[in-house]
């Protein structure tokens, strides 16, 4: 089991298990297709317990990019990644073929900076162009949403008009279950935004998947090995 945690920040990357390692960039990963990226430098901890993981994210929590605004006194301002992958191989017995059966399963969690109208937060200065950083990176993911619901599912996706998409790109159309967790405030002065957030949340349950299980059979002949140990006593 390993597990990286990094936030996006300003458009900017940053691996949350080692923030000292400065901003990180995006790589091409061309083991998954065209247009789908890995992010260069960032940490894979290992862990051997549910408790593990539990201290990697309270540790990576303490990293996160957190200011007080008008609206909310503890304010994400930045988007958060969690990924935790498991990989399993066991052999499995055959009589002519030794085979390697290998499994593997990734869980992202995400958590997404709320939007914001610059009107009711407030903001100047920096936390003004964090906001716009937020909107902005929102809204491409917003656009993504809408071209992979329902009618529009044939139309071209535009991934790369935010790192934020390029990143959620396997979780929004690759082989994967995706589930929308939409948080809204009650109070009439958040009417508008909590509309916003459910209008946003009704389009996302127009994506579907078709998932498969990600296993890969690596088999050898035993024929082949008893060729070889017959070639090799008879040198």
């Amino acid at each position: 089991v390993t597990m990286s945690y990094l936030e996006i920040y300003n458009e900017n990357i940053r691996d949350l298990l080692n923030p000292e390692s400065g901003f990180l960039e995006l790589r091409e990963d061309s083991s998954k297709g065209t247009g789908y990226v890995q992010v260069s430098g960032l940490t894979e901890a290992i862990a051997n317990s549910t408790e593990e993981v539990m201290s990697l994210l309270t540790r990576g929590n303490k990293q996160r990019s957190c200011e007080p605004t008008a609206s909310n006194r503890t304010s994400s301002r930045s988007h958060a990644l969690l990924s935790v992958t498991v990989h399993n191989t066991r052999p499995v017995h055959d009589r002519n073929v030794m085979k390697t059966r290998i499994r593997q399963g990734r869980l992202f969690m995400i958590d997404l900076a709320g939007s914001e109208r610059a009107s009711h937060t407030k903001n100047i200065g920096k936390r003004l162009k964090e906001g716009a950083h937020i909107n902005r990176s929102l809204l491409a993911l917003g656009n993504c949403i809408n071209a992979l619901s329902g009618s529009n599912s044939n139309k071209y996706v535009n991934y790369r008009d935010s790192k934020l998409t390029r990143l959620l790109r396997e979780a929004l159309s690759g082989n994967c279950k995706t589930v929308m967790i939409a948080h809204v405030n009650p109070g009439l002065t958040h009417r508008e935004e909590s509309k916003n957030t459910l209008v946003y949340a009704a389009r996302a349950t127009g994506i579907s998947h078709k998932v498969e299980r990600n296993q890969l059979d690596v088999s050898f002949q035993i024929s082949q090995y008893r060729s070889v140990i017959a070639d090799l006593r008879n040198e």
